[in-house]
């Protein structure tokens, strides 16, 4: 059963984390180029995408610490301070996403897709640039759990 409950793991890990760290980290250039051509109604296709998929994977992605805590749990490395820190950078990550990049997102999203004439090109730079350093932090959040799953120092699991 830890070899199933693992594989699922690491399966949704790939699956939901891997393109919400793709389009979040396009989303902020994307924003820029829709804002450099509001002519062409591709770019704001491409931003709502990309905010979209942000917003479906996130919510799937519950699947990953869903089943990572079982497999710690049949692994009996529930108290593994590797495994505590990983869970606490996953739930940093999971705010960041939520509380930060998402409504952010919403809001260049908003104001790119308002009325004509009340586009504030400053405000949707200025949204792009957070974005940018937000989306970073999230991915290297996601590479050190990546990085503590596959080292786990001090694990007894045999790795």
């Amino acid at each position: 059963m830890t070899k199933f409950l693992l594989a699922v793991h690491v399966l949704a890990a790939i699956i939901t984390i891997g393109p919400v760290t793709v389009a979040a980290s396009m989303f902020p250039p994307a924003a820029r180029r829709a804002l450099a051509a509001p002519d062409d109604p591709s770019g704001l296709a491409t931003v709502r995408t990309l905010h979209r998929i942000c917003r479906v994977y996130a919510v799937i992605a519950v699947a990953v610490p869903v089943f990572g805590l079982a497999t710690a749990n049949s692994l009996h490395v529930l108290g593994s301070a590797w495994l505590l820190t990983s869970i606490a950078l996953t739930a940093l990550a999971a705010a960041v996403l939520g509380a930060r990049i998402l409504p952010r997102q919403a809001s260049a999203l908003a104001a790119l897709d308002g009325p004509a004439g009340t586009l504030e090109p400053a405000a949707v730079q200025r949204i792009a640039g957070q974005l940018g350093m937000l989306t970073g932090v999230f991915n290297l959040l996601w590479a050190t759990v990546t990085v503590l799953m596959i080292i786990r120092p001090g694990s007894t699991t045999g790795a």
